[in-house]
């Protein structure tokens, strides 16, 4: 078992089925799978074994889609690495992952090549290019290719709890922490996700953030199991997208909070546009009520939300639950299961808020080699979130903060989404990112950030009396406003508040 049996399937079974579009290619599963193929065969040549450490460090592509489910056919596991790492951090990332192989581009390969030296894992014949480089010890992904057949590769048996892939989830602070997901847990994420977005066989999937973050798998993995259209972007760029969603009849979609916003605001948006669309699923931050709104008002009937961790737990708000529950992030799929608790671990009642546990088919084994973390992650079988949020009488969920962004002012809990609530219903006011910043007197106050509307005429001060005359208690108010032209972000499109926080927390402390 193994998932890239999924394409020996619909090879077979939906030869002529569009399966990959990416820019001017459009490839079936017949002609993707003898791509795969060709691919686990030329692995297979260069010694790459069951449970071997396939690492790449590309941005979205059709070879990094084709690494994985080579990858998958052979028992190699995928290790996908942020093309904004740093040298340093890659390095590090790289070796903690005993990387045997690393498939990589022009830009990358001699950041790779300087080093190669400090991967002792790495294979003869290890370093791939998918374009010409002028590297030494670099092979060409496509002559490997070309020379193979495209027959299905005899491969070792694969179990269903074997690795599939580890993802970092840091790589510039702090210990890396590489969360393992078998093969049993994606095709989890295949049964589970299609089911809970209605996605059918004749479903097209839009995709326009980095296919290297886990997020990428809850649209892609319920695709290729029903055998789906994908469609993938190099990144995101708002009108593009609604051109393409207008374009390639596109069904379902798949937003952080920040794109949904750019859509919106984007000059060629139009309902009539996107009137094909069934799902549009938000999901890696909270998206604020205000857009919510404006989201549905415009395009109804077609919001989910997801709240999850990649080491294994989600809820989803479904479609039609929306108008009833607008402010829950909703409830756990089939076969999940999800408990509030308090800081000695007891369980909670309806309406009072705790940290979220969960658990389900999707539960990560560990984190690669770290089993001290993998214990403080995973207690019980419950694995602990460290987000904090509370369920009502119906049992959906409801994110009240990140334990680490809750501002503790004066002794009281203040948890900043209740005011990016209030920020972002101000006419001017594009983004908001609240956090805490050190006080002499209260310990911390909020502090806001935010981008401004195209339009905009209120400025710092204004917008500073405009939220403070409509938070609900005098420790919400905010001590400081800031604009900035835009927010800083990883390449799946997050903010990245934490590099905020530290920015402006370093300010105010030195006035």
């Amino acid at each position: 078992m193994n998932l890239g049996m999924l394409f020996t399937r619909h090879a077979r079974y939906r030869p002529d089925h569009l399966a990959v579009v990416f820019g001017n290619r459009r490839l079936t599963y017949l002609e993707l799978n003898r791509q795969i193929n060709r691919l686990a065969n030329a692995m297979l040549n260069l010694g790459v074994k069951k449970g071997a450490k396939v690492a790449t460090v590309l941005p979205n592509c059709l070879e990094l889609l084709e690494t994985y489910w080579a990858a998958a056919k052979i028992g190699a596991v995928v290790v996908p690495m942020s093309t904004l790492l740093l040298e340093s951090a890659l390095k590090s990332l790289l070796h903690d992952a005993d990387a045997e192989m690393v498939i990589t581009n022009q830009a990358f390969a001699p950041i790779i090549s300087g080093i190669r030296t400090g991967l002792p894992n790495l294979l003869p014949g290890g370093c791939l290019s998918i374009e010409e480089t002028g590297e030494a010890g670099f092979l060409h992904y496509h002559a490997l290719k070309a020379a193979e057949t495209d027959s299905e590769p005899e491969g070792p048996a694969i179990q269903g709890v074997d690795p599939f892939n580890i993802m970092y989830s840091s790589g510039t602070t702090g210990m890396p922490k590489g969360i393992v997901h078998s093969h049993d847990i994606r095709l989890a994420y295949g049964t589970s996700f299609a089911a809970a977005f209605r996605l059918s066989p004749e479903s097209v999937t839009l995709h326009a953030g980095a296919i290297v973050f886990n997020g990428a798998f809850v649209d892609l993995m319920p695709t290729v199991f029903q055998g789906a259209t994908y469609v993938l972007l190099p990144q995101f760029d708002p009108i593009t997208y609604i051109e393409y969603i207008h374009q390639e009849r596109v069904t379902h979609v798949m937003l952080v909070p920040a794109q949904i916003i750019a859509m919106l605001n984007a000059p060629n948006f139009d309902p009539d546009k996107l009137d094909s669309l069934e799902m549009i699923l938000a999901l890696g931050a909270p998206l604020h009520l205000e857009h919510k709104e404006t989201l549905n008002r415009l395009l109804p009937g077609r919001f989910y939300e997801l709240y999850g961790l990649t080491e294994g737990f989600v809820t989803v708000l479904d479609k039609l639950d929306y108008p009833r529950k607008p402010a829950s992030v909703g409830i756990p799929l089939p076969l999940f299961d999800m408990k509030i608790v308090d800081e000695a671990g007891r369980p909670m009642p309806p309406n009072e808020v705790g940290e979220i546990c969960g658990k389900g088919p999707i539960l990560m084994p560990g984190y690669y080699k770290r089993p001290d973390l993998t214990r403080k992650a995973i207690v019980d079988g419950w694995l602990h979130s460290g987000d904090l949020g509370y369920v009502d009488e119906d049992g959906f969920l409801y994110l009240v903060d990140r334990k680490k962004d809750m501002i503790i002012s004066g002794g009281v809990n203040v948890y900043p989404r209740d005011i990016e609530e209030v920020v972002v219903q101000h006419p001017d006011v594009n983004e908001v990112a609240v956090f805490g910043v050190p006080d002499d007197k209260w310990g911390e106050v909020p502090f806001a950030v935010v981008t401004l509307m195209p339009a905009a005429t209120a400025d710092a001060a204004a917008l500073k009396e405009w939220i403070n005359t409509r938070v609900g208690a005098k420790f919400q108010r905010v001590a400081e406003v800031r604009v900035i032209t835009d927010f800083p972000r990883n390449v799946a499109g997050k903010t990245l508040k934490r590099e905020l926080r530290e920015t402006f927390a370093n300010r105010a402390a030195h006035g």
